[in-house]
């Protein structure tokens, strides 16, 4: 997502049937309009229908399955 020259991403890695959420970055610019909700919400959208699960190692994406329990089973187990 971006505005101008702003982009908003997710940075991940893909390890077997897992997507590894290193991080997710917001630019100044699009920051409190909800863009790193949104972003977010789309990935994991994704990744469900996928049938991927998820480790969420960025903070901004573990706080938010957090917020948003719908997600929780997204998350890979140990």
């Amino acid at each position: 997502m971006g505005s101008g020259d702003a982009i908003a991403f997710v940075e991940y890695r893909r390890t077997g049937n897992r997507v590894v959420l290193t991080h997710t970055e917001v630019p100044k610019a699009l920051s409190g309009q909800g863009v790193g909700s949104k972003l977010v919400g789309g990935v994991l959208e994704a990744l469900r229908t996928e049938g991927t699960t998820v480790v969420p190692q960025c903070e901004f994406v573990a706080r938010f399955i957090q917020q948003h329990p719908g997600y929780r089973s997204l998350v890979a187990e140990d």
